[in-house]
């Protein structure tokens, strides 16, 4: 039943897949999933790239597998987003989930931060806070 269903978004994120985004199965194992979310034009992130696991009944495991400089990303690369939490439901999507983490990119939530210290500087200082990101994009996601 699970692999049908993801036979199907497979389908259809190689039909119609999200702007700036990438994903499907690393060597042919279902359930497990590389995506490349291409950060949007208005951010300082591109290239980033996420592991997508233990799909499609329990929120998807995503975390970046590159460093990102972000109030809701930690250093090992997990997520704070509602929807790979408490807010998951089976009706949601990889393609959703995609499009999601990549608002969260242009749009951080520095009032439920992973990283206290980079949602100070977020709000303090968002010239200094976009520098640093793009340093670290072009230092650790660029290939």
């Amino acid at each position: 039943m699970a692999s049908k269903r993801i036979m199907k978004e497979l389908e259809d994120l190689k039909r119609d897949p999200p702007a700036n985004c990438s994903a499907g199965p690393v060597q042919d194992d279902l359930f497990h999933w590389q995506a490349t979310i291409m950060g949007p034009a208005d951010s300082p992130y591109a290239g980033a790239r996420a592991a997508v696991l233990d799909y499609p009944f329990k929120p998807p495991k995503v975390a970046f597998q590159t460093k990102v400089y972000h109030p809701n990303v930690n250093s090992q690369g997990s997520i704070c987003l509602d929807i790979l939490k408490d807010q998951w439901s089976p009706a949601l999507t990889i393609s959703k989930v995609l499009l999601s983490i990549s608002s969260l990119l242009t749009d951080a939530n520095p009032d439920d931060p992973l990283v206290p210290e980079i949602a100070h500087i977020y709000k303090s200082d968002r010239h200094r806070y976009e520098e640093t990101a793009r340093e670290w994009t072009r230092k650790y996601a660029m290939m």
